[in-house]
């Protein structure tokens, strides 16, 4: 009897699910862009990519946050080395501090060159960015 109960549980859980997830579809955006446009007030960027895109700020503060971090550590590591008075442990890691740094400041380079790539081809035709939005949430 329990069993059987369980099973009934399950099944009609399942029903509601599978319920819930059509009626989501669709009631669903059918794109990003008309959601932004929605919620969008005065004096807010219009467009999520290209060089003026939500996207593309964000991204690119973020990023420019990491390189003054990695410009500070490098900084750092060059006083650290400088004052380490020729111990050979404050050497070495002021040595890996330095590295760091610059290994950190290679990937936010990087990491910008990338995201401004995306971001830009992504922005350049709005169509293509609607049909993967449209096919990511539809």
């Amino acid at each position: 009897m329990k069993k059987t109960a369980k099973l009934i549980a399950q099944i009609l859980t399942g029903i509601a699910a599978a319920a819930t997830l059509c009626v989501g579809k669709a009631l669903a955006i059918s794109s990003a862009q008309e959601g932004a446009e929605m919620a969008r007030a005065d004096g807010m960027p219009e467009d999520l990519f290209g060089d003026t895109g939500v996207f593309t700020n964000i991204t690119n503060t973020a990023l420019a946050i990491v390189g003054i971090v990695s410009v500070i550590m490098l900084i750092w590591g060059g006083l650290r080395y400088v004052v380490s008075g020729g111990d050979s442990k404050k050497v070495t890691d002021a040595k890996n501090t330095i590295l760091y740094a610059i290994i950190g400041l290679i990937i936010a380079v990087l990491a910008y060159a990338i995201v401004n790539f995306v971001l830009n081809s992504l922005g350049s035709d709005s169509d293509s960015t609607s049909l993967i939005f449209t096919s990511i949430y539809a």
